[in-house]
């Protein structure tokens, strides 16, 4: 983003602060000012951010900053990672650059999402983690290190994975009792393969439930509904960063795969539902 449009979106701002102090009844102030905070949020890094409220806040440019997405996600590149931090990190001496993901709320959807990076990219999983995180809810929060021999690469498989996010949060349904997530893919790559044993180029599911005895319940369904087969099994106290979910994933025919993910998604819902819940779409259902 420019220097020329960014001052005319605070010229913007700058307005709208005005209209609000003196009419605050005018909602239409609000919107343009909220308008031309995710204007400059979104964008690359590269000059200023807008703060809620009446202030205007000058921030310096990190150009590491990649950007943002859902679940408070941020994504960052590194062009030439420091040689202890390489070290420590266990990461192949031939790649020098590392792009980075990592979430407060999400695991699964961030996982998909950088699979389909790894595919469209020459970059390697170098590492994911899950962190009990969530802000406090049942699930996981992450981190996804993408390894580069090039920092474009990086830092393109960091872009790939945010754009993705919005889709992949689609069958990712919360409510107060708990959640359900569910992703399907007709071809495992290699961010699958890392944090689920995925078989590479193979259809692949992943079934989350929470709290845990939910997602038991669903994985039971998956596995009567249709002929796949369970490649990963996680719990409170088994796979996952004691998080109060049961997550499996489940391989096979494309069809049935994606019928045994179905299947469970039915049951989930119907269960908090049952709970007095109300579970939705954090953003568009996919399957």
């Amino acid at each position: 983003m420019n220097d020329y449009l960014i001052n005319k979106v605070l010229e913007e701002v700058q307005k709208s602060l005005s209209l609000k102090k003196s009419d605050p009844g005018n909602d239409n102030s609000t919107k343009v000012q909220d308008r031309a905070e995710q204007a400059i949020c979104h964008s690359t890094g590269e000059n200023k951010t807008v703060e809620k409220g009446d202030n205007l806040i000058e921030v310096t440019p990190v150009t590491e900053f990649v950007g943002t997405a859902i679940g408070d996600t941020v994504g960052l590149v590194i062009a030439n990672l420091d040689r202890h931090l390489h070290e420590k990190m266990g990461l192949d001496p031939k790649y020098r650059s590392v792009g980075i993901v990592s979430a407060r709320t999400g695991a699964g959807p961030h996982i998909m999402a950088a699979d389909e990076a790894v595919k469209a990219t020459n970059t390697e999983i170098a590492l994911i983690e899950l962190a009990r995180d969530t802000k406090g809810g049942a699930g996981h929060g992450s981190i996804i290190v993408f390894a580069a021999e090039d920092v474009s690469d990086a830092r393109r498989a960091v872009e790939v994975t945010l754009k993705e996010i919005d889709r992949t949060f689609g069958d990712v349904y919360t409510c107060d009792a708990g959640h359900i997530e569910l992703h399907y893919t007709a071809r495992a790559s290699l961010a699958l393969e890392k944090a689920f044993k995925a078989p590479l180029g193979k259809s692949f599911g992943i079934i989350v439930g929470a709290p845990a005895a939910v997602g038991l319940l669903m994985a039971d369904t998956a596995l009567k509904t249709a002929n796949v087969e369970i490649v990963s099994y996680a719990s409170p106290d088994k796979g996952t960063a004691h998080s109060n979910e049961i997550i499996v994933s489940i391989t096979g025919d494309s069809g049935a795969v994606r019928q045994s993910v179905i299947a469970a998604r039915e049951v989930g819902l119907n269960i908090l539902r049952s709970m007095g819940q109300n579970p939705v779409s954090v953003t568009k259902p996919n399957i």
